[in-house]
């Protein structure tokens, strides 16, 4: 049967052209140029997806969502807008909107949306028929099973999480989160936004069309935090995302934000939820690992980075600070995302109290709050309860994992780090970069 498609735009331009692609694949199509004649359509066609614009006159398309919504809670609706900001795009998506695309349209990332929601509304159909025992009575469990929604992380075989390692990842929707910025102090959030398999992770901005891509060649600045750079595109703070992304081995992905991450609670574990919320999409095509082949070491002023050859990414790190933190050492094995989640995740940003005035006066730090992030003295931890007594060891890990996936590529080696940070993460990086250009 043919899948229908209701276009909602007010520029025929753009109506015509996205028709006639979408005829070519076999769709049948209808369109409205108004939001009016939007619910008219939607009620007499009964679309299975609607591509509807953000910017009409006389009722908007946030509004228009909103009445679909009312009518059909469960439709699949893609939001279309050349001229939305961040906070409208959040808004579509809290509103139910299954994604939120820009104009110019990329027809390749348009026709890879509507059919993924094409298939949420097929699992939706799926989950919502009662299952029957032999008797023909209702089966409850089954019921209730069937209908777990889809955020819901479901635990994989060995087999299943073996094979996941080798393909491509990507959110199977798009999801958003809001925050704070660690050291602009600005109100922030993320639209995480699937991408196609061979597009990596990108960071960029709403109101603009150009973005960077998370990789080691952008790197403006590891001060305090990995932040990345190009043209007009900023990504500020991204190496707890990244960790995630790392952890979770997410391939492709849009992250649309106002230049800095959100801080959270210092920690990433807001960034777990979030993907777990999204879902993961394994993709057709493969992700190969940078597998290490050599040692390599970086030294700088009595911090020492190695990583040498070995089966899986481990981390082995030692920290030595003044009292009341010492020295702390410990050893990781990023063997799978629910390790990392309950190991790693939760530890916090930490920071010192006489550091504070001296990133005030260079305009960090203005994110700080007393419960997203852990205050040192000179004697004590001043504002909250440790989550592990060696927390701040796992927070350096946490870091190194993210900047570790600035190649897009999961690691395979042993690192040894000691007293290390951000500055000689991203050099070893470099020095990791170059020995795969030597080999090609």
């Amino acid at each position: 049967m043919e899948k229908k498609i209701l276009i909602v735009d007010d520029e025929e331009r753009v109506v015509q052209s996205v028709r006639g692609v979408l005829e070519d694949e076999g769709f049948r199509v209808s369109s409205a140029k108004s939001g009016e004649e939007a619910i008219e359509a939607f009620q007499r066609e009964n679309p299975d997806v609607t591509l509807l614009d953000i910017w009409m006159p006389g009722m908007d398309g946030i509004e228009v969502l909103k009445r679909f919504k009312g009518m059909v809670p469960d439709c699949q609706v893609i939001m279309i807008s050349g001229h939305a900001t961040i906070s409208t795009a959040m808004a579509a998506v809290k509103l139910g909107a299954f994604d939120f695309i820009e104009k110019p349209v990329s027809l390749d990332v348009l026709l890879m949306t509507i059919r993924r929601a094409l298939d949420r509304q097929m699992q939706l159909s799926v989950d919502e028929q009662p299952r029957e025992t032999p008797s023909g009575k209702t089966d409850i469990p089954s019921l209730l099973l069937s209908s777990v929604p889809e955020t819901v992380p479901l635990k994989e075989s060995p087999k299943r999480k073996s094979t996941s390692l080798t393909l491509q990842r990507t959110i199977k929707k798009s999801v958003v989160l809001y925050g704070t910025g660690l050291h602009s102090g600005m109100k922030t959030g993320l639209l995480l936004q699937p991408l196609p398999p061979h597009s990596g992770i990108l960071f960029g901005n709403i109101s603009y069309d150009e973005v960077v891509p998370a990789h080691l060649d952008y790197v403006q600045t590891t001060e305090f935090a990995t932040s990345l750079k190009k043209g007009v595109a900023i990504a500020k703070t991204i190496e707890h995302l990244m960790a995630v992304l790392h952890a979770y081995r997410i391939t492709n992905l849009m992250v649309k934000m106002i230049e800095e991450i959100p801080i959270m609670d210092g920690s990433a574990l807001a960034f777990c939820k979030i993907i777990e919320e999204a879902g993961i999409e394994e993709q057709e095509e493969r992700a190969n690992e940078i597998v290490i082949d050599r040692r390599f070491e970086v030294v700088h002023r009595g911090k020492s980075l190695i990583i040498e050859p070995a089966e899986t990414f481990s981390i082995h790190y030692f920290l030595d600070y003044p009292s009341p933190i010492g020295q702390q050492t410990l050893d990781f094995v990023l063997e799978n995302e629910e390790k990392f989640k309950e190991q790693i995740a939760p530890a916090r940003t930490f920071g010192f109290l006489k550091d504070i005035e001296m990133l005030e006066r260079m305009g960090l730090g203005s994110g700080g709050r007393l419960h997203n992030f852990i205050l040192v003295d000179d004697e004590k931890i001043v504002n909250t309860e440790l989550r592990f007594l060696d927390e701040f060891v796992r927070h350096k890990i946490l870091d190194l994992i993210g900047d570790f996936y600035l190649l897009n590529r999961p690691v395979r080696g042993k690192v040894t780090a000691h007293l290390t940070g951000h500055t000689e993460n991203i050099a070893m990086m470099r020095k990791i970069q170059e020995g795969m250009l030597e080999k090609e």
